[in-house]
């Protein structure tokens, strides 16, 4: 039983790998048969993924390695293998049932195209190799797969090539991959030459008898760890080609933003026995985390365009999770990959009909500065009641974990805008409203606080931690609480402040986003060999198109 589990994982990706390359032979021809072909193979994949999870509850927990040959100048093993554990199964399910998700919805959204066999050829081999790479138990082979699936993401943001802006954005996407692929060899390099192990399941044992500071070369190797899942993860100020991808075919935004981008914080947990044991490295999580989720957080507020909005979010809630990485909240990271990838997956496929709902925009009416911040406060103690209430209730201290305070205190920024919402309304039924907006504010307080403890049990065996310590440490925890706090002041002034010149000229920079994105752009466009600047060349056509 356990060697059938983890040939089934092996399995079933090779399905839609095998769709990929025979609708890339075919030019176009046969879609019909390529479409439903694709679908099956997605169906197979979600089917077996489902049956590995159950099969590993049950009590099936074996790796297995297929096929290994030797690696010169000691870099141990390339092997076929297969890790089963809890975030691999956990993965596989999450991403296949995107995967099966989007590849349904890209059938009717790419009928006609005269390039339709090719997308659907590029979605499946994108989809299976990111399969296999979720699953992959030997470090070597990981990195070819972590290669190989953004060659084939490249391919689909390129998809249009008549586009100057999905072209850019592809090209800026492949030199930023390249320079991730370089840092995680180098990583490797040094970790298979220091522990003399290839294999992802073997390094926890190899690390007992080194002390945290002791190898050099694992230092190197968790900073060149960070630097490749920053990349990966789009983050700030490598975030520009995530926002302009939005010129790629929505079924491509989907899942991109619901699947492929949290491949960085995924290797970050698969790799977190290395990870944890530099209490800096959780420091400059935390601080990158920081910095992309309030740029994010700002840009996104002066953007005009959804699904650039949507791309903006996802650039901050990525940030989120390496901010929780550094946190040592490994178990809350898959709770959040869980949520923001259903979340995100709908958000990106949904995008077109969400226009209907701001074609008679309210403005809300201003409020004197006395009121709002008197129902903030007022908002801000019913949340904070919520979430300590619920919090004792699963028996959660957030006085004794620092973390999870942290944690806490953002649950009630989160819930005291839902509050807030039911003060701000002056209609005669505000206060049955008000205590429906509490309700369903305790609702979601008891679901996250039974998930957080739900994936605690589920995956933390698999991590052993070293909590971060010292003033840097302690001095970040309290930054993030200003940042968030920050962030909602912000949100709710946001009229007021603008009235202000010195604040107008803010937010026209955040408009341009900061311009951080002109220095890649000039080089990719030289090296392109662009004449005309791609980033004014849209046409009206597609302008509407997006708006559409």
């Amino acid at each position: 039983m356990p060697g059938l589990t983890s040939s089934l994982i092996l399995v079933l990706p090779l399905p839609l790998l095998l769709v990929g390359l025979v609708a890339r032979s075919r030019e176009d021809r046969h879609v019909r048969t390529i479409k439903t072909w694709a679908q099956v193979a997605a169906w197979f994949a979600l089917g077996g993924s489902v049956f590995a999870a159950g099969s590993y509850c049950l009590g099936v927990t074996r790796s297995q390695t297929y096929a290994a040959i030797h690696l010169p100048a000691r870099l141990g093993l390339l092997a076929i293998s297969i890790d089963v554990d809890s975030l691999t199964v956990f993965m596989l399910v999450l991403v296949a049932l995107v995967g099966l998700v989007v590849i349904r919805y890209s059938s009717p959204y790419l009928k006609g195209d005269v390039h339709e066999g090719r997308f659907h050829g590029g979605l499946t081999l994108t989809l299976g190799s990111f399969l296999l790479l979720i699953s992959s138990g030997n470090i070597w082979e990981f990195l070819i797969l972590w290669v190989v699936t953004s060659l084939f993401l490249h391919e689909l943001l390129a998809f249009y090539r008549n586009r100057p802006v999905a072209v850019l954005a592809a090209r800026k996407h492949y030199l930023l991959q390249r320079v991730a692929d370089a840092s995680l060899l180098t990583a490797f390099v040094l970790i298979v030459g220091t522990l003399h192990t290839s294999q992802f399941s073997d390094i926890m044992a190899a690390l007992r008898g080194i002390p945290g500071y002791a190898s050099v070369s694992l230092q190197i190797a968790s900073g060149l760890l960070v630097v490749g899942a920053v990349l990966k993860s789009a983050q700030f100020p490598f975030h520009g080609w995530l926002i302009q991808v939005m010129e790629a075919p929505t079924p491509v935004s989907a899942l991109l933003h619901a699947g492929i981008i949290y491949t960085g914080a995924f290797l970050l947990l698969r790799l977190v026995p290395i990870v944890s044991r530099v209490a800096w490295t959780g420091d400059t999580l935390i601080l990158v985390g920081l910095v992309s989720i309030s740029t994010a957080s700002l840009m996104m507020m002066t953007t005009t365009n959804i699904k650039g909005s949507l791309a903006y979010s996802t650039c901050g809630q990525i940030g989120f999770l390496l901010m929780e990485c550094g946190l040592g909240l490994y178990s809350l990271v898959l709770l959040h990959i869980a949520a923001h990838a259903v979340y995100k997956a709908h958000a990106f496929l949904s995008s077109g009909s969400v226009v209907e709902y701001f074609r008679g925009p309210a403005l809300p009416l201003p409020m004197p500065l006395s009121v709002s911040i008197w129902k903030t406060l007022e908002s801000l103690a019913m949340a904070s009641t919520i979430v300590v209430g619920t919090a004792l209730m699963f028996g959660i201290s957030l006085v004794k974990q620092a973390p999870v305070a942290v944690m806490g205190i953002i649950l009630t920024v989160a819930i005291s805008q839902l509050v807030l919402h039911a003060l701000n309304m002056r209609e005669p039924s505000i206060g049955g409203f008000l205590w429906i907006v509490i309700g369903i504010s305790a609702s979601i307080s008891i679901v996250y606080f039974a998930l957080e403890v739900l994936f605690a049990k589920l995956f933390r065996p698999m991590w052993l931690t070293v909590q971060g310590a010292g003033p840097t440490h302690d001095a970040l925890l309290g930054l993030i609480v200003a940042v968030f706090v920050g962030l909602l002041i912000v949100q709710q002034r946001l009229p007021q402040i603008l009235r202000h010149p010195f604040w107008q000229s803010i937010y026209v920079h955040l408009f341009n986003d900061l311009y951080v994105d002109m220095l890649l752009t000039r080089i990719v466009r030289r090296r392109s060999g662009l004449t005309t600047d791609p980033l004014h060349s849209l046409t009206q056509d597609h302008l509407r198109e997006e708006i559409s």
